[in-house]
């Protein structure tokens, strides 16, 4: 087990769920062009936060802006799509990010239909939603979690599964994202081997962040260097990628300075990345925006950054 994965291994109930989202305009560009789709901005990319270290009004306030896409975490029983914070989100302008954990549910019952009451359920009230918004199911799937238990071919199975009751519901605004993590768990397959397909992916993703050297095992990685060799795997796909939890630690260099290089490596070398999300909690390391005010000032700074603002 690597550390990478441990920072999702909450459940949903240790989750910050609260919303007091703010007017956000939303955009998509056509869909024959490799690395566009739904959801995906004409230029430049959306910014994302997860609320771990206040509320949004707090956080939008103390940053100068509303992030575009807003975070939340649901466990296989929840109704995400009757949640007061999904309907919050969509009536004032967010992109709804739902990471639904399927914790303590057997795959098995999944690939067999047992299930099948609960995910026509979800998709009768994602449709009824109305508006686009992303569905990460089961994130993380090549680390720690090991849905399915690290066995690809069960994991494509429920993916592709769930995905076909939705789409026989009509619930064609959801926005499917895969997001493993940028580590694999070790002596288990690699990320690439756990893709459900093009058919049934909008958007590829990834988890991923920079633990500094808070452990004599870890080196700190610029943004550029956490993410370059899944980059070049997403990539080849042609499809915008999301980075659906990221952040930096504090310890062994400037996290000022790693978040100040996010929008130029955005720019010159990761141009498919269309969104990401930062994970703002202290836990397990300092990954909040205000770990320290020189932390606070550049994540303001990039927030504001014409690019991130599409």
């Amino acid at each position: 087990m690597t550390l990478t994965a441990l920072v999702t291994a909450c459940s949903s109930s240790e989750r910050d769920r609260k919303a007091e989202p703010t007017t956000r305009p939303r955009t998509s560009a056509p869909a024959d062009v490799p690395g566009e789709g739904p959801l995906v901005p004409a230029h430049g990319a959306l910014l994302g936060h997860y609320y771990g270290a206040g509320t949004a009004a707090e956080t939008d306030a103390r940053i100068g802006r509303t992030p575009a896409v807003h975070l939340t975490y649901y466990s296989w029983e929840d109704d995400w799509a009757r949640s007061s914070t999904t309907r919050a989100d969509l009536a004032d302008g967010r992109i709804p990010l739902i990471n639904w954990e399927p914790f303590d549910v057997d795959f098995d019952d999944i690939i067999s239909g047992e299930l099948d009451t609960t995910i026509r359920e979800r998709a009768d009230g994602a449709k009824a939603l109305g508006e686009e918004f992303f569905l990460d199911f089961a994130a993380e799937m090549n680390e720690e979690e090991g849905w399915g238990g690290h066995d690809p071919a069960k994991y494509v199975a429920v993916y592709r599964h769930i995905h076909d009751i939705f789409e026989a519901r009509g619930a064609t605004n959801v926005v499917w994202a895969w997001c493993p993590n940028v580590t694999d768990s070790p002596d288990a397959p690699p990320a690439m081997a756990y893709y459900p397909g093009d058919r049934y992916v909008d958007w590829t993703g990834v988890d991923g962040y920079n633990w500094g050297t808070s452990d004599p095992d870890f080196r700190w990685q610029s943004f550029g260097q956490l993410f370059s060799d899944i980059y070049a795997k997403l990539a080849a796909k042609g499809k915008p990628i999301l980075i659906g939890e990221m952040a930096s630690d504090e310890v062994g260099g400037s996290k000022a300075s790693w978040i100040d290089g996010v929008v130029p490596t955005l720019k010159t070398e990761f141009p498919l990345i269309k969104a990401f999300v930062w994970f703002d909690i202290d836990k397990e390391r300092h990954w909040q925006i205000g770990s320290s005010p020189s932390s606070l000032a550049a994540y303001a700074r990039m927030a504001n950054d014409p690019y991130l603002n599409p």
